[in-house]
């Protein structure tokens, strides 16, 4: 019987195995453009897609496909790609199921950057999407029509740490026939694993907890394997004879690996979203201390925000991890190990005092990331969520008055003692 590996011993050797030409134990950087192909015989069969191999490192690097490999694994799909950044990965995941005249479905709590991605970006491809409270399940199924081609959240959101139903969400999606593509960027596998509740993608910004040092960009996409693509009709991409590979039905041929195969094959090749190997590896070192980092993150997490609630110069604490949380009841069942270390904080001086806090912060640092080993703050109103009007910030859960904290890994008592500091110059 083979042995059902734990988390911690996946996070080390999932894709992970020694060079065969040298014996290397750690994953080498394959700092490669091109491989040499064996005969003429060889490279048809990999360009006619019957034969797995390396042709060329836009579409896959041996590096990269480790890392591809080592993040499935954890997240328990049945594939998936690597991409040069958290939004290529959305753009990456839509690619195959959108077409012009067709929308998704997203939540309002959104990161910034991804609101305005969805608002006017994808709008060039002749895509649209509609923003729902997905609170309101009713609203929800209400927002689909014959058009929608996905439904798209954030497990635990950005920046306000609230937390998806994700089992209500999936639910609504099955029965509609829908994909449900889960942004889990905030919460990692190690917190919350969006397939087990249903999802049908899973995309990260592997920038953030995944490298977990502030080092190197990236994204992934990690296919579940469970939707049927030709069922409805709806994903002729890759129900459909694709021209490009004359004639070849991507989810006839390659079955629960077809969205995977698809976003390598067409994805990679057109778009050009490829992520460095240089990138590929700083991201699986990372990834082999995820479960320790992660919990010390949400340990601090939590008696800092703690802490903060009972501060008379603040306002409110959105994090979820809080008894007083309306989301708390949430955690147990989707982030059962906990509620991730990004949350914000309302400060009674308003918009004023959330500059001066930001100024006078000395062991924070200020940035437009999170999930780094360093505690960060930001503005998200005049910041990461600038471009949105002030209706969408408040939905997004950036309001004027209000500060973005990712937690790091610091002694907690000296984060504390620099968000005092920093209040009581901000609330003189």
């Amino acid at each position: 019987m083979t042995r059902r590996y734990g988390f911690d011993t996946l996070q080390i050797h999932a894709g992970a195995r020694p060079d065969p030409a040298t014996g290397a134990r750690q994953v080498p950087i394959y700092q490669t453009t091109a491989y040499v192909f064996r005969d003429a015989d060889h490279a048809a069969a990999l360009f006619n897609l019957q034969e797995v191999g390396y042709i060329y490192s836009r579409l896959t690097n041996p590096t990269v496909s480790a890392l591809a490999e080592r993040i499935a694994t954890l997240e328990g799909g049945a594939g998936g790609v690597c991409c040069s950044s958290g939004h290529a990965a959305q753009i990456m995941a839509l690619f195959p199921l959108m077409g012009p005249g067709r929308n998704v479905v997203v939540s309002t709590r959104l990161y910034g950057g991804t609101v305005t991605q969805f608002s006017h970006t994808i709008r060039r491809f002749g895509w649209s999407a509609k923003f729902v409270d997905f609170d309101d399940l009713g609203a929800l199924e209400a927002a689909v029509d014959d058009d929608t081609r996905a439904i798209f959240c954030e497990s635990i959101a950005n920046p306000g740490g609230y937390i998806t139903d994700l089992p209500a969400v999936a639910k609504l999606a099955d029965r509609l026939g829908l994909p449900l593509i889960v942004d889990n960027t905030s919460a990692t596998p190690y917190l919350c694993r969006p397939i087990e509740h249903g999802a049908t993608l899973v995309v990260h910004s592997t920038t953030k907890y995944l490298t977990g040092n502030g080092t190197v960009t990236g994204g992934a996409i990690v296919d579940s394997g469970k939707f049927d693509w030709s069922a409805s009709g709806k994903f002729p991409s890759l129900s459909d004879p694709e021209p490009a590979y004359h004639g070849l039905k991507f989810h006839e041929t390659f079955g629960a690996l077809a969205f995977t195969f698809h976003s390598i094959a067409v994805g990679l090749r057109d778009l050009g979203m490829t992520m460095n190997p240089q990138a590929a590896h700083y991201t699986l070192l990372g990834i082999e201390t995820l479960s320790l980092r992660m919990q010390r993150h949400v340990a601090n997490a939590v008696k800092v925000a703690e802490w903060l609630e009972k501060d008379p110069r603040i306002a409110r604490v959105t994090y979820a991890g809080l008894k007083s949380s309306p989301y708390h009841e949430r955690v147990a069942t989707v982030c059962p190990k906990g509620a991730g270390a990004l949350f914000t904080f309302a400060l009674k001086g308003g918009y004023e005092a959330c500059v001066k806090l930001v100024n006078a912060l000395e062991l924070f640092s200020h940035v437009a990331n999170l999930g780094d080993t360093r505690s960060l703050v930001i503005h998200s109103a005049s910041t990461t969520h600038r471009q949105l009007t002030e209706e969408q910030q408040r939905a997004a859960g950036a309001d004027p008055d209000v500060v973005r904290v990712s937690i790091g890994l610091e002694d907690p008592d000296d984060i504390i003692a620099d968000l005092d500091q920093a209040l009581t110059k901000a609330s003189a």
